[in-house]
Parts: C-alpha cells; structure tokens; sequence
C-alpha cells in the first residue's frame, strides 16, 4: 500500500553516552535522510539501565557498564539522568581485533573476525580459568600460505586482550571517581550491572569485583539489554519521555 510507505515514523535512537555534538549532528542527518518525522535519543546505558530494570527515575543512584561492539559506556542514573560517565571506544570489536592480531603475531596463523569472535566466545576470560581450555583454531599459515590447524589456550587468548579489558576497568574507576559520595553509597549497597556483549567475557564481573570492591552482577540477557529498555521506554512514554532527547 503506497499510503502506508508514504508515512513518516517517530523514531528512537540508542546513542553513546559520550556522543559529540557532530555525531548527534550526523545522526539526525541519517535519519532525516530516511524519512524520519521526529528522532529522538536516548543515552545506551540509560536504555540498558531501564531494561534490567534499575530505578532509574529514583533519588537512587545506579550503576550500569554498557560493554557494546565499539564501544563501552559507564554511567552512574538517578533521577532519570546520567549523573557521570564515562565512554571509551573500546569494545566486542576491539576483542576480536586483539585476538586476530595474536594469532598473527604468536602462530603466523591469519584468521577472520569471525573465527576470532568464536574464540573470544570459547576461550575468552578477564581472570584465569580453573582448569585452562584449549581449541582447535584453522587458518591460513602466513608463511605457507596454505590452511593450518593450531591448537590454542585460554590463558594465551586472555593476555592477548588484557589490554582493552584493562581500558574497560579503568573506565568504570574513573566513572566512580566522578561519583557523588551520596550516590557512590548506593552503588556501594546496590552494586554494579554489567551489559552488552561484552559482559559475556568470563571472569569480567569478579575482575570488577577485585578492583573495585564493589558487588558486579550480569544482567541475565546482556545482549538485548539496551533493546529491552527501548522497548520500556515506547510502551511507557509518561514514565520514560524525560530520560529522551532530541
């Protein structure tokens, strides 16, 4: 029906807590671009933060680290408002990019983004596992040039992405150091929810847990946190709309 293409929807888009003025510039571009009559905009980790249910709109502050593909964003929500953050460019993506670069550097192996995901998945951990695993990885032998079959450990794979998780974790050290005392003892009684994709990486929270002293939980679904609170968020606009902007 011709009519119905000829509609101009409201929109709401999930942006980093840390977006600049000319990407939020660039993003109502791209979606008066597609037709879009309204756009309106709401921070990741507020979304995320509102799907796992945290009193958002509360006095109480709350703590969210929102580990996404190319980015990581930590906030600290009361009121229906980011308080502090803290947004850093590293991600999933970031991960698999230090994996690749492992099996490059340490068996000459060249493997895709694909196969380094499936690693991250398999044998990525923040802290050592007990006992360590291994897997079979296929690649093309830099050298040779022919397909190769490498066995591979954890504990190898997790020096190679030490690097971003030590970003990760000194993101949600400086979002805490940001923190007003009154609100730094709620999240001391409440603790810190970890979101995204990257939430998945074994050992993550009890890293958090060790550096910061704080109680880490994952949010049960990470990966459809942020969808989840969208979602909240159209089905209750009187409750939300003041956590939306344009």
């Amino acid at each position: 029906d011709r009519s119905i293409l000829k509609v101009k929807p409201s929109v709401i888009v999930c942006v980093p807590s840390g977006i600049t003025e000319v990407e939020r510039r660039a993003v109502r571009d791209s979606a008066r671009s597609a037709g879009v009559k309204r756009l309106l905009m709401v921070a990741e980790p507020m979304a995320a933060a509102i799907g796992v249910g945290l009193p958002v709109e509360t006095p109480v502050g709350s703590m969210v680290v929102d580990i996404g593909g190319g980015t990581t964003n930590v906030a600290v929500i009361a009121l229906s408002g980011i308080v502090c953050d803290a947004s850093i460019r590293t991600g999933g993506d970031e991960l698999d990019q230090a994996i690749v670069q492992y099996m490059r550097k340490t068996y000459s192996l060249l493997v895709g983004e694909p196969t380094a995901e499936r690693i991250k998945i398999r044998l990525g951990s923040a802290v050592p596992l007990l006992p360590e695993e291994e897997l079979d990885v296929k690649g093309r032998d830099l050298v040779s040039g022919l397909p190769k079959i490498v066995r591979i450990d954890s504990s190898g794979v997790r020096d190679a992405i030490q690097e971003p998780i030590s970003r990760i974790v000194n993101a949600v050290r400086r979002a805490l150091e940001m923190t007003p005392p009154e609100l730094a003892s709620d999240i001391l009684d409440h603790g810190i929810v970890l979101t995204g994709g990257g939430a998945l990486i074994r050992g993550l929270d009890q890293l958090l847990i060790d550096e910061t002293g704080l109680p880490v939980r994952v949010d049960g679904d990470p990966l459809t946190s942020v969808v989840r609170g969208t979602g909240k968020i159209l089905d209750d606009f009187n409750r939300y709309g003041s956590v939306l902007t344009t």
